[in-house]
């Protein structure tokens, strides 16, 4: 099966890009969460490309909506 960068259903904070990026390199979405901080902050760039991220990559197939 081909592996796809997709936004991540179930491991999501805000729009489920750090834990996507996470899911597709088989890693923690915590270290992932940690370096997109350190480049907000040091960088000033990280927002940016978040909002990026979270418009272009698509939903995973598995992700329904928002349950409350």
């Amino acid at each position: 099966m081909e592996k796809k960068l997709t936004k991540s259903a179930t491991n999501r904070k805000i729009a489920g890009v750090c834990g996507g990026i996470a899911e597709y390199f088989n890693i923690d979405p915590t270290i992932v969460r940690l370096i997109w901080a350190a480049c907000v902050a040091f960088a000033g760039t990280g927002l940016l490309l978040y909002i990026i991220a979270a418009l272009v990559m698509p939903e995973s197939p598995d992700y329904t909506g928002y349950n409350g």
